[in-house]
């Protein structure tokens, strides 16, 4: 053999080996990315569960409080209905779940003699009135927010002027 096949030999043979080294390399790299994705992966998972478990936790919560307002509320009913004035018992009783309202942001919507908004109000009548157009003139039903978002729209009467007046 000559020189210079020995040669190209050598070099074939030092290049297959560089080569192979860097394919190890890059499969301890895929290896370790796989790994971590996989942790990574898991992590999330845990973490889905735990918010899963902290989210039932908090409803059951809540749940219990107003289960616990409510029971709070039958007691004043059952006492107002045994009681020989029941009037202070119904003072007590809505008192108790005026003070509810407060704590949980629940205000009644304010809406006679104001302008019909169908964001807040649901009509049921419409009166004609010479003098009124899109008024609420009357209160069939009160309606309510929970900390500025609508519960429950109020159910109302507008008053209309007729076409042409």
């Amino acid at each position: 053999m000559s020189d210079s096949t020995t040669k190209g030999k050598k070099t074939s043979t030092k290049k297959i080996n560089e080569l192979k080294s860097r394919i190890e390399e890059l499969e301890e790299q895929l290896r370790e990315k796989n790994d971590a994705l996989l942790r990574s992966y898991a992590d999330f998972q845990n973490y889905q569960k735990r918010m899963e478990r902290e989210l039932e936790n908090k409803a059951e919560e809540v749940k219990r409080e107003f289960i616990e307002e409510l029971i709070n509320i039958y007691e004043l009913l059952r006492e107002a209905y045994e009681d020989k004035n029941p009037k202070e018992g119904l003072k007590s009783i809505l008192k108790k779940i005026e003070e509810f309202f407060e704590r949980e942001e629940i205000k009644p919507i304010d809406c006679i003699g104001k302008s019909f908004d169908h964001n807040l109000h649901h009509a049921v009548s419409i009166i004609h009135d010479k003098n009124k157009d899109n008024i609420i003139v009357d209160e069939v039903k009160r309606g309510y927010t929970v900390k500025g978002k609508l519960l429950r729209p109020s159910l109302v009467v507008v008053a209309k002027q007729k076409e042409g007046e």
